[in-house]
């Protein structure tokens, strides 16, 4: 069965050239002009992934993106001309899952729609929560605990907690990172990888300015302390 793509977009010649590319790669595409007709169109056509704009006529895109996540888990790739890193951490921290920046080339925009989708059909079978100090991470029910209380994640911070955690005291490279969790099309933009540790140290760490679970490792990547 062919995927849905959710084109949400106000530029017209923006609908005319991705909807036409989807299709001719087998996709099925819906699309909408606005904030409002994205809500309407993720609760009426259950979209597999939502390629979204920030710059919408009524609600802005960041805020579009934070009211799917109340009701979809579909994932959010964010296609915008806006390339300040201060939007890209709005995105992501709203539940995005990927960033294009405008302008952009097809087949970049194809791999990481195809990247997405793999992640979606092929999704890490249920497993024995990973328990890291003070830290649960349940991947079954894709919950994180801290200290008893539970840690609210974007899906695409739940996948790097994972992934980090998975591999304790083990030096991972910013490409290692990126390729797990994005895909190879991004091993080259470290800027995703770095803004979303920020995200999710706040959220994890009881002093994200002196990290107890994510290690910086200079020049290289990151490790997850061996607790």
């Amino acid at each position: 069965m062919a995927a849905r793509i959710l084109i949400v977009d106000d530029e017209p010649n923006i609908i005319a050239t991705v909807g036409p590319l989807l299709r001719a790669r087998g996709y099925e595409v819906v699309s909408a002009m606005s904030g409002r007709a994205a809500l309407q169109a993720v609760e009426r056509d259950k979209p597999d992934v939502i390629v979204l704009d920030l710059g919408l006529p009524d609600i802005d895109g960041v805020e579009v993106c934070r009211l799917v996540r109340h009701t979809s888990s579909a994932p959010i790739l964010i296609l915008s001309a806006r390339g300040a890193e201060g939007d890209k951490v709005s995105a992501l921290d709203a539940g995005a899952d990927d960033y294009v920046t405008k302008p952009f080339g097809a087949e970049e925009l194809l791999a990481r729609i195809r990247a997405t989708l793999r992640r979606v059909d092929n999704p890490s079978p249920p497993s024995e929560p990973i328990v890291r100090g003070n830290l649960v991470i349940d991947r079954e029910r894709f919950r994180v605990l801290r200290d008893g209380e539970e840690v609210r994640l974007t899906p695409k911070e739940f996948e790097l907690l994972t992934f980090l955690a998975l591999h304790p005291g083990r030096v991972l490279t910013h490409r290692a990172i990126l390729k797990a969790v994005w895909g190879s099309h991004v091993v080259d933009q470290p800027e995703h990888l770095r803004v979303l540790v920020g995200l999710l140290r706040k959220k994890i760490e009881p002093n994200p300015a002196s990290p107890k679970y994510i290690l910086t490792e200079p020049w290289v990547g990151y490790r997850f302390a061996d607790l």
